[in-house]
């Protein structure tokens, strides 16, 4: 599949014949505020001219580039900046496909993405990725992928449908729409001197591309620098101040983010706003949105308006999400900026603080105007193969949702895994729990889960605890994402709900159910790896918010619970997962067991 735009070097004779007066642009916008992210600063009355989808002239007077042909807009006094970029994110998050997410979020004004789809490196491998890279490049704005990494995220915890090699990394970082390197989850590994991790990152540096970081631990001491010195470039799991002003110390991009249950910049942008360092090595990015995010709150001008209500710079902020982000994947002359020879994507809003997203303008062409998108996003032709991708091997019933106690309990101290509602970390808890004929119950606060094997047909369960949703009842909800080895998580407080669930999600081949009282009473359908659905971001959110209204119907009171739903067997992010092979102490990196005192 070929580049979608010409490079700058194929059209350099015609962008200086535009610049210079000898040949008409194809489009000028004029009268505008130019928001210089170069020189970071405004500049009234000047304007820009185009030709094949490139800027030719950036300055005070675009006269000279029209001709008969030329499409001029008047930008009425506003502002001009260019389009958004979100530096890490996971478009199956979305639960939707690239051509859907790109519909749902260019009306926001974004037009370039740096997605890392290790949510279907996973399930489907890398045939997975190939599919997501394809049908990226498809789009009329700029979708850029992460080969994925880690899939399994941390081998030797958790069994992923397919597993990610270092062979596998070399080949895509000669694909097309290829970036860099998704995000480096397994941090041991790297730390310890992991021949495939350290193969994956040299082969992604050997092409002259990106690795991305992901290190999600609290120790800044020597495993930190270890980490560092692996050559991941960035990183995003930072919570707190400290944390941005570790990475930007070693050289990393501290990537903050604000997805749809993620709120990390407010905690780290006062490394800028306060300690007064250098806003060049920050960057904004969401890295999970649902789609009733992009549709109701919006994608990255929701990022842009929050960083600004924390008291950043308006143009600072926007160096965040544009120039930053470019310049860290080595694009910084392609785009993120509004200067001669980069693509034309920009956005006319008349405010840089509430910004208000107006005019879309991507490669030189009208995308979105007044919130509606104004080109078509091409579907890619998703095969069978990546619809069938929910095996249970067999129905299960409430008994495969049991947790057997130890011979002759009367109670157990069982670990327990801790929702922080809001942040991707949980906490690794205890409770004493009772037994009832021989099987440990949940019990107040405390509810089961159980991540049920999906991708072999195995029909293996492995049954915990966690608390911090509050349901209520008898109740269960089950999904298909599970990041990241997309098992199936089902959460609940009955068995036979819980069994109920589970089986519905094979008969419908992946999504989300919530169950009451023993009746389905919310359904998310996701039949692309059980991940998202080629629906319109609309109909999706749709189900999406009556999937988040049947968990607050079930007593859960959480901001966005589904997203620490589909955490829960993140193997990589402290400190107590669930994963096929049992429960996981992820500040150790290994297997624990279910209760206290047993081997």
């Amino acid at each position: 599949m070929s580049h979608p735009i010409p490079t700058w070097a194929e059209t350099a004779p015609r962008l200086v014949a535009v610049a210079a007066g000898r040949d008409a642009a194809d489009l000028v916008v004029r009268n505008i505020r130019l928001v210089n992210v170069q020189s970071r600063e405004i500049l009234d009355g000047w304007q820009v001219a185009v030709a094949a989808g490139r800027f030719a002239y950036v300055g005070p007077d675009a006269t000279h580039c029209i001709g008969a042909e030329t499409q001029v807009i008047d930008g009425r006094g506003r502002y001009l900046i260019p389009g958004l970029c979100d530096a890490h994110m996971h478009i199956e998050s979305g639960m939707l496909t690239p051509a859907e997410f790109a519909a749902a979020v260019i009306p926001h004004g974004t037009t370039s993405m740096f997605t890392d789809p290790h949510e279907i490196a996973n399930v489907l491998g890398l045939a997975g990725v190939r599919m997501m890279h394809d049908e990226a490049l498809m789009q009329p704005v700029n979708i850029f992928t992460q080969m994925p990494s880690c899939a399994p995220s941390a081998p030797g915890l958790e069994t992923t449908g397919y597993e990610i090699t270092a062979a596998d990394v070399a080949e895509a970082m000669q694909w097309p729409g290829i970036i860099g390197l998704g995000e480096m989850m397994n941090f041991p590994g790297v730390i310890n001197g992991d021949a495939q991790m350290l193969a994956e990152m040299a082969a992604t540096m050997c092409a002259g591309k990106t690795v991305g970081g992901h290190y999600a631990s609290p120790d800044k001491g020597i495993p930190f620098h270890a980490y560092a010195a692996g050559g991941a470039a960035d990183d995003h799991e930072g919570t707190a101040e400290a944390d941005a002003v570790a990475r930007v110390r070693q050289g990393m991009r501290s990537m903050m983010r604000l997805g749809s249950a993620w709120y990390d910049v407010e905690s780290q942008i006062a490394a800028v706003t306060k300690r007064g360092l250098d806003p060049r090595n920050f960057i904004l990015c969401t890295d999970d949105c649902m789609a009733g995010t992009l549709v109701n709150d919006g994608h990255m001008n929701r990022v842009v308006r929050h960083a600004i209500s924390c008291g950043c710079d308006p143009v600072v902020a926007l160096q965040m999400a544009t120039i930053n982000t470019a310049t860290h994947f080595g694009l910084e002359r392609e785009l993120g900026s509004i200067a001669p020879g980069r693509r034309a994507d920009m956005i006319l809003t008349s405010d840089l603080t509430t910004l208000p997203i107006e005019h879309v303008i991507a490669r030189g062409r009208t995308v979105a105007k007044d919130g509606q998108i104004t080109v078509d996003c091409p579907h890619y032709d998703w095969p069978d193969t990546a619809r069938a991708t929910v095996h249970l091997g067999k129905a299960l019933d409430a008994d495969a949702f049991a947790v057997k106690a130890p011979h002759g309990a009367n109670a157990v101290t069982a670990k327990v895994i801790g929702v922080v509602e809001n942040q991707a970390p949980t906490k690794a808890l205890t409770f004493e729990l009772p037994v009832t004929e021989g099987r440990v119950q949940a019990s107040g606060e405390v509810c089961q889960i159980a991540l049920v094997e999906r991708h072999r047909g195995t029909g293996g369960v492995t049954n915990g605890f966690v608390s911090g949703f509050g349901y209520t009842g008898d109740m269960a909800i089950a999904s298909t994402v599970a990041h990241d080895s997309h098992h199936m998580i089902v959460v609940g407080t009955d068995r036979d709900c819980m069994a109920q669930a589970a089986n519905r999600l094979q008969e419908v081949g992946g999504g989300i159910t919530v169950w009451k009282d023993e009746a389905e009473i919310a359904l998310v359908r996701l039949p692309i790896a059980g991940l998202m659905s080629d629906r319109p971001a609309a109909e999706v959110a749709a189900d999406a918010e009556a999937m988040v209204a049947a968990m607050a119907a079930c007593g859960c009171t959480l901001n966005n619970a589904y997203m620490q739903h589909s955490l829960l067997a993140l193997v990589v992010i402290p400190e107590l997962r669930i994963s096929d092979l049992g429960l996981v102490d992820v500040t150790a990196f290994q297997l624990t067991p279910l209760f206290e005192g047993q081997p």
